[in-house]
């Protein structure tokens, strides 16, 4: 049974505190094997990966071949069934139209001092997209990480997916395919990571990496940030649901379970006001449990991190959501606004009985790479920004420097720089 807890209740407070903190991050320590390999293909490069590669994915990449070529994309985006490709053109096009309106505006100005100043945007000149490989691949994580990309102007998106024992998700390579990605190479795991990073012989290195992975992916993700940037270090899939009485247990029941079946340590919260829609709701989730053909999965994850919160009014949930800060919050109620404008922390919000967030994995448009474990209080989901940065610029004339110059010296010659002070002095003069 998942966790049953009641606002009401003396201990409630304690309990919540409990659930807050608790870590749902891979146990094993994987921090060190992660640095031995990233040692290991900053000193030898491609002979690493094919050895890496053949110990974990099975795969030879010298014999059956390092990468995969966008007339093979090209082939599996035109033989993939049609409602397929339908469904991931839209996913495309509707992800790409999201995106491109948060692509920023340069801005320049003038200011009374005669100073010119401002800001220009660019992106990176290329970035590395890492997919998940196998036949469990999902096309449309690689949509969500490479159309940003593409819509922010990066020149060449470098994906980086194992192949272990040599399979091929078609789903994926027709995605790759319609994003527009420039090279996949058949490399999985933290050396891949490495590789995008520091580059190889065969292996350009890259500017940013972002995409979802293991433990392993993660940590190394984290251990070359600095090198190159990075989206964030994800950790297990997480939801949180406001409901009151008025919605139906099987769908909500159905919401929480589209996360707990990502994986064990996944977690789904609801909080109600309603404590006969609560053990509704909990019927009909071990109803699902017993259908679902993830149920196994799903049944572990709700068993262990689940939970189900009575409240005395759903307002009184939101404080308790802002400090869980989940990946994704639903609001089902009729009229979501209210108690939208009330929340502060949560990586993206579905507002109303009829927005599952499982329509906002796929073709809603908004991203879904978004920030776990909390994270959502000081971060975002990935956005073309992520493959963007900016470069400030200033120009001063003789009157503009005869204008600001002087606090300028001042601040330098209090600072004890003397150069800083003379650089600025002997245009003054």
């Amino acid at each position: 049974m998942p966790l049953e807890l009641d606002a009401r209740d003396a201990g409630f407070a304690a309990q919540f505190e409990a659930l807050v903190n608790a870590r749902r991050e891979a146990d094993e320590d994987v921090a060190q094997a992660v640095r031995d390999i990233v040692r290991r293909v900053r000193a030898e490069g491609d002979s690493a990966l094919a050895d890496l590669t053949a110990r974990f994915d099975r795969f030879d990449l010298d014999a059956q071949g390092w990468s995969i070529s966008a007339e093979q994309c090209a082939q599996a985006y035109a033989q993939i069934d049609a409602p397929l490709r339908d469904a991931l053109n839209l996913a495309a096009e509707r992800i790409a139209t999201y995106h491109a309106k948060q692509k920023p505006e340069d801005a320049g100005w003038t200011d009374e001092a005669g100073v010119r100043l401002g800001a220009r945007w660019n992106a990176v000149e290329a970035a590395g997209i890492y997919v998940p490989g196998g036949l469990a691949a999902y096309p449309s994580s690689l949509l969500m990480n490479a159309i940003p990309a593409k819509v922010a102007g990066v020149e060449r998106i470098v994906m980086m997916s194992p192949t272990p024992g040599g399979q091929l998700n078609p789903a994926v390579l027709a995605a790759a395919h319609i994003a527009g990605v420039s090279e996949i190479w058949r490399v999985g795991g933290a050396q891949a990571v490495a590789a995008l990073a520091y580059g190889t012989a065969r292996i350009k290195p890259v500017d940013v990496i972002v995409g979802p992975g293991n433990a392993w992916v993660a940590e190394a993700k984290r251990q070359v940030y600095g090198v190159v940037g990075i989206d964030m270090v994800a950790g297990p899939s997480e939801i949180v649901v406001v409901a009151d009485g008025k919605n139906d247990p099987e769908w909500i029941a159905a919401d929480l379970l589209s996360q707990s079946e990502h994986d064990e340590t996944s977690q789904s919260i609801m909080f109600t006001d309603d404590a006969a829609f609560a053990k509704a709701v909990a019927a009909s989730v071990e109803d699902w449990l017993n259908r679902l053909e993830t149920g196994a999965r799903a049944r572990v994850s709700w068993t262990n991190n689940g939970a189900i919160i009575l409240v005395p009014d759903l307002e009184a949930a939101l404080p308790l959501v802002d400090r869980l800060a989940p990946e994704h919050l639903e609001l089902a109620v009729d009229d979501p606004q209210p108690l939208f404008d009330k929340v502060r922390h949560a990586g993206s919000v579905f507002m109303g009985r009829m927005t599952p967030e499982a329509i906002g994995d796929y073709v809603a448009g908004p991203n879904h790479v978004l920030p776990t474990g909390r994270r959502a209080r000081f971060s975002s989901g990935l956005s073309v920004l992520d493959f963007m940065k900016r470069t400030s610029f200033l120009q001063l004339d003789a009157r503009a420097i005869g204008a600001i110059g002087p606090a300028a010296l001042a601040l330098a010659q209090a600072e004890g720089l003397p150069a800083h002070a003379a650089s600025v002095a002997v245009r003054l003069k």
